[in-house]
């Protein structure tokens, strides 16, 4: 526990941002979607590069790498997010695609999660399609047919971890140096409901509970100790490792294992889906209040101080 404060302190203004409160109400579409686009292909290996993200597929193998690479620390913007989610949708349709490797092209850092530049200073009507952006890249991850792997060789915190804990599977980098943790209330705000029931599938209620009130970051250690990660390995081994992992994953037939997936994620995906809209408006009226936007500019200030 005081690792993971240290973590939380130390990259406490790392993780960008993702409040509010919990609707009770549970209903929604059946079993997990796929989204039609086309991704016609006619060699084994293909590659597709964005200006925020990278993909290469082996279709001789089935495995995708994604790589983020939008520096400085592959923050979330809605144009990262919506390239996110037009890769997704390629590899999704795409009949030789069963696996996705998911790491980062920079050093030291995974994701340290949403853009603030996104909630700054922004009209209610931008916040609230950079937030439906948002709720897109945790629907077409945690509901892939995919097998997703989390390659984390850096820090990860808020949204970074989020997008990790969608995965499949998390190996992470041995290094006590990086944190990966939902830490929002560090910074006055709240995880919103499904963050929370995305953690509290992965390492249970009260490791949750605890987690989302301290707004911890966990060590790599520390985070393979509660079950936040799966598997730690050296720095330079995480991306080989979730290529080898991925053997084990495919021996197991699609059909038999996308829907014990579906079985397992679609209520927390129904009770999302069914609220999305609520959700959407409560970001919005959330993060442009004047106290929030307040707080914002101060953060603003104190990197352009720091910087200096």
């Amino acid at each position: 526990m005081a690792t993971a404060l240290r973590q939380s302190a130390k990259y406490g203004l790392l993780g960008r941002l993702a409040p509010f409160v919990v609707p009770t109400s549970v209903h929604g579409r059946n079993g997990i979607s796929r989204t039609a686009l086309p991704y016609l292909m006619s060699n084994q290996r293909h590659s597709s590069s964005g200006t925020k993200i990278k993909v290469d597929l082996d279709s001789s193998t089935g495995i995708a790498v994604m790589r983020l690479q939008s520096p400085p620390v592959n923050s979330l913007s809605l144009d990262f997010l919506t390239e996110f989610a037009i890769n997704m949708e390629k590899l999704e349709m795409d009949k030789s695609c069963r696996g996705l490797v998911i790491t980062s092209a920079l050093p030291k850092i995974f994701s340290a999660g949403l853009d603030i530049l996104e909630m700054y200073g922004k009209s209610p009507e931008h916040c609230g399609e950079f937030w439906k952006a948002v709720q897109e890249m945790w629907l077409k991850l945690y509901s892939s047919n995919m097998v997703t792997i989390a390659a984390v060789n850096g820090s990860s915190p808020a949204g970074g971890c989020l997008m990790a804990l969608a995965c499949d599977y998390r190996i992470m980098a041995e290094n006590p140096r990086y944190g990966i943790g939902l830490n929002e209330t560090q910074l006055g705000i709240v995880a919103p409901f499904w963050f929370k029931d995305t953690m509290a599938n992965t390492v249970g209620h009260r490791t949750t509970e605890l987690a989302l009130q301290l707004g911890l970051l966990y060590s790599a250690p520390d985070a393979l100790r509660i079950g936040l990660v799966d598997q730690l390995v050296p720095e330079d081994q995480v991306v080989s490792t979730a290529m080898e992992t991925m053997a084990k994953w495919f021996a197991i037939p699609d059909h038999a294992r996308q829907i014990t997936k579906s079985m397992m994620r679609k209520p927390t995906i129904d009770k999302m889906v069914s609220n999305r809209e609520f959700d959407i408006n409560n970001f919005v009226s959330f993060i442009t209040r004047d106290s929030i936007q307040k707080f914002f500019r101060m953060y603003m200030e104190s990197l352009r101080k720091r910087k200096a």
